[in-house]
């Protein structure tokens, strides 16, 4: 596996900002809550993820001067609603 390149790191971030979208959209009228809080919950599940990158090394984040604080609180509201 090669290292991402930086053009890949802010594609990856790019899509948290889709995650987050999710996790901030109500209920939709045509979703049950199960299908809601399962639509919530792999949204958080994703950002969490995002958020664990490593560099080849396993050890080293993918990530440098990125704000996580939309991400974060997105986790976070998520997380209390399911």
């Amino acid at each position: 596996m090669e290292e991402r390149t930086a053009d890949e790191v802010a594609a990856i971030f790019s899509a948290a900002g889709d995650s987050v979208t999710a996790i901030d959209t109500a209920k939709r009228s045509d979703e049950t809550d199960d299908e809601f809080k399962d639509r919530i919950q792999r949204n958080v599940d994703h950002l969490e993820t995002i958020k664990a990158y490593k560099k080849v090394d396993e050890t080293t984040s993918i990530w440098g001067s990125e704000s996580f604080t939309a991400i974060d609180a997105a986790i976070t509201k998520g997380k209390g609603l399911v």
